[in-house]
């Protein structure tokens, strides 16, 4: 069962690792800001995703206690990750992209990030 116990954990870091490999070969080799925005966030998400997998494993099945930390890292990660992508390429799409360039929504409003903000008054 030790052993068991051991490649299950030694799996899962070296797939975490191999995630954060590629996704930091991802962000030094690719172009421009997009691309580049692409590989470390998914990247990095399935790879610290692993190593928490791995600390839970390790935390459960050797210590035999549950550590709720790897569960409140898995969350804030996952809720902080997509949003901070976004408002990346939201920024980087209002600096080099005009409203002319980009498809048609099909929609009776265009691109939110080119609308001009709701009066207030």
């Amino acid at each position: 069962m030790e052993v068991l116990t051991e490649i299950l954990i030694s799996f899962f870091l070296v797939v975490a690792g191999v995630f954060g490999l590629v996704g930091s070969f991802g962000l030094v080799k690719l172009r421009d800001t997009m691309q580049r925005l692409h590989a470390p966030t998914k990247a990095t998400t399935l790879g610290v995703g692993g190593v928490l997998i791995a600390s839970m494993l390790y935390f459960a099945l050797v210590k035999g206690s549950f550590s709720f930390h790897e569960l409140l890292i898995t969350l804030f990660l996952f809720i902080t990750a997509p949003i901070t992508a976004n408002f990346i390429s939201k920024t980087y799409l209002v600096k080099h992209v005009s409203e002319d360039d980009l498809p048609d929504t099909e929609q009776s409003f265009g691109w939110a990030i080119y609308s001009d903000p709701p009066d207030q008054s």
